[in-house]
């Protein structure tokens, strides 16, 4: 199967038009006829991801966060996004990238983790379109099925998705109230926060939330819980890993990263 084919069942799960305007994905590097026979999954294009590929062969990899974000002035070993595009068209490994799209569509990013944290009656934190029927945006809010007191969610979002630690601002809000609705935003949610305010939502599941950030929407009084960038993203892996399974031919091999969270308390 060629990488074109496999981009055009990528694109029916979460088409190029729903990613943000300043977003990046798509095809950033490589041959979009390229015969595919392996595909390695990951959350980021990093040095580790690129040396695994070419390493197993990979013929293709899809990542969450694109590579590329903005205009590459000079393709060389001189810099650490030139060294990996380098190494990827030398090794003639085709590279698509799927991040806001994926974010935002329905049945993706947004809905796997509101879905996890058994949030109800759903909808888009920030609304941006509708397709067939159905609403879709960055992020979601919702009620708990089970409403929690403040530091109980937190570490019910640190078990489910496997963390070995999440930042909580505002924990003395809910310690004895429980939290009935919440909102999230995977990856980085500052830009969100107002958003999940307007809202209502008592509690912010999300990441990369800055200091300033964090003490303000507790005195807003909304919790924080920051469960890092990568914290809710990595799911992308094991999501994408079933969908491409099912979508492509049994011959067309899908590996993955393995887990690995880029920040630890010491």
């Amino acid at each position: 199967m060629r990488c074109s084919e496999i981009i055009n069942i990528l694109e029916e799960l979460a088409p190029h038009r729903m990613a943000c305007e300043w977003d990046n994905p798509g095809l950033l590097a490589g041959r979009k006829e390229k015969e595919v026979k392996k595909l390695l999954l990951c959350v980021d294009a990093d040095d580790e991801a690129v040396a695994l590929a070419v390493r197993q062969g990979a013929d293709m990899i899809v990542s969450h966060h694109p590579l590329i974000f903005k205009p590459v002035k000079h393709v060389s070993d001189e810099d650490f996004i030139g060294r990996r595009l380098v190494s990827l068209i030398q090794s003639d490994v085709s590279y698509y990238a799927m991040h806001t799209n994926f974010d935002s569509a329905p049945g993706c990013m947004a809905d796997i983790v509101a879905d996890r944290l058994n949030f109800t009656d759903q909808k888009p934190l920030e609304a941006m379109g509708e397709i067939s029927g159905t609403e879709y945006g960055i992020g979601k809010t919702g009620s708990l099925k089970v409403p929690m007191k403040g530091l109980e969610l937190a570490r019910e979002v640190k078990n489910r998705f496997g963390l070995p630690f999440v930042t909580v601002y505002g924990s003395e809000l809910y310690e004895d109230t429980p939290i009935v609705k919440a909102a999230t935003c995977p990856g980085a949610g500052g830009s969100e926060l107002k958003e999940a305010l307007k809202a209502g939502a008592q509690a912010f599941i999300t990441g990369d939330i800055s200091h300033h950030e964090g003490i303000d929407a507790a005195a807003q009084g909304m919790m924080i819980i920051d469960a890092g960038h990568y914290g809710l993203e990595h799911i992308f892996m094991d999501f994408m890993e079933g969908f491409l399974k099912e979508k492509l031919p049994d011959d067309i091999e899908v590996v993955k990263m393995a887990v690995k969270f880029p920040a630890v308390a010491v």
